[in-house]
């Protein structure tokens, strides 16, 4: 018995001192995919607002590598490389852009999903820890960090469903120049889905801030919590 609450301690003080280590990877990295999507929104936004106003041109230029110029909004271009062009395609920075905010939102769910799996676990492995009073007012603390990681596991999968919803919505459009000149001599539908997927990209980058700033206040109670086990494992049980 005595053997079994001695390699406890030892695994709760290893994932303290390994976890701990990969939460502050993890309080950081959220932070390089919020400017991502904030990027992308200012993108689409920009283009959003010029297809509101701009009235439709004829074809401007016989090349097909020609600038279209009604359809260009040169933010757009500037932060995306998004080109609109006289043969008509829709822009492979456009093809690009959905297929990344794809990728992005499985990588939540995927993580996401394991988080929950492993919170879930973490917090019955932690009933345990009851029987040591020498972690007695810790407890709440390492509760705590199961309870942030939770909520980072939901936010993850709340930002893939915000994405693959973003996606979706522009999967409506057709980018096509034609296709976006006659709706712009029509009702104008285009940027009015093109600015419903902008704002679930930027809730979707509000979720993953959230999800950053949930990590990092893990960061203390990590601290204290590993060092109270080293403590112990040192020396007598109290």
């Amino acid at each position: 018995m005595e053997a079994e609450r001695d390699q406890l301690l030892l695994t709760v003080r290893n994932l303290a001192r390994f976890h701990r280590e990969h939460e502050k990877f993890y309080s950081e990295s959220p932070f390089h995919d919020v400017i991502r999507l904030h990027r992308s929104s200012r993108a689409l936004k920009a283009l959003a607002e010029r297809w509101s106003v701009v009235a439709p041109l004829e074809r401007t230029s016989p090349s097909p590598f020609a600038g279209a110029p009604d359809l260009n909004d040169d933010r757009a271009t500037e932060t995306l490389g998004i080109l609109f062009m006289e043969s008509g395609d829709e822009p492979a920075e456009i093809t690009r852009l959905k297929a990344d905010l794809g990728a992005l939102a499985e990588a939540n769910r995927t993580t996401g999903q394991w988080l929950a799996d492993a919170m879930a676990t973490a917090w019955d492995v932690l009933e345990a820890l009851l029987a040591y009073p020498g972690l007695a007012d810790l407890l709440a603390e390492r509760h705590r960090i199961v309870t942030n990681d939770w909520q980072c596991a939901t936010t993850a999968q709340l930002v893939a469903r915000n994405l693959d919803r973003a996606v979706a919505i522009l999967g409506r459009i057709d980018f096509t120049a034609a296709a976006l000149r006659a709706d712009l001599a029509g009702d104008r539908i285009a940027p009015r889905y093109v600015f419903s997927a902008a704002e679930m990209i930027d809730h979707a980058a509000d979720l993953a801030a959230q999800s950053a700033v949930l990590t990092h206040e893990n960061e203390r109670r990590w601290r204290i919590f590993h060092d109270r086990v080293e403590q112990i494992v040192a020396g007598p049980e109290p």
